[in-house]
């Protein structure tokens, strides 16, 4: 039994999971928040047999794409009562993953 672990993108999350259940692997979300942007992200708990894993892993890889998205910074400017906005582009999406060993698992 494995345990895959993956962070992806809140806008992902709906269609992974519809997508993972449509293939009949149970699915925990947990939201979580991180990263450069400190933007909302969703953590998946998704338990399968060892032989299913590359599926679990091929599927998220399909729906979380990388992005850019344009945002601002505000790198203070001369003394710091001044602040000028700065637009940068910057990579979202994609997919974190983990893949444990479970020792044991039992549902009650």
């Amino acid at each position: 039994m494995k345990l895959v672990v993956a962070i992806i993108h809140d806008e992902d999350s709906h269609d992974l999971i519809e997508r993972l259940t449509e293939k009949k692997y149970g699915v925990t979300k947990l939201a979580s928040t991180g990263g450069f942007l400190r933007s909302g992200n969703t953590t998946l708990l998704v338990g399968v047999e060892k032989e299913k894993v590359d599926d679990v892993i091929d599927t998220i890889k399909e729906v979380c794409k990388t992005r850019k998205e344009i945002t601002t910074t505000a790198p203070i400017v001369g003394d710091s009562s001044s602040f000028m906005a700065i637009p940068i582009e910057v990579v979202v999406g994609g997919a974190t993953i983990f893949v444990l060993d479970i020792e044991r698992f039992e549902k009650a």
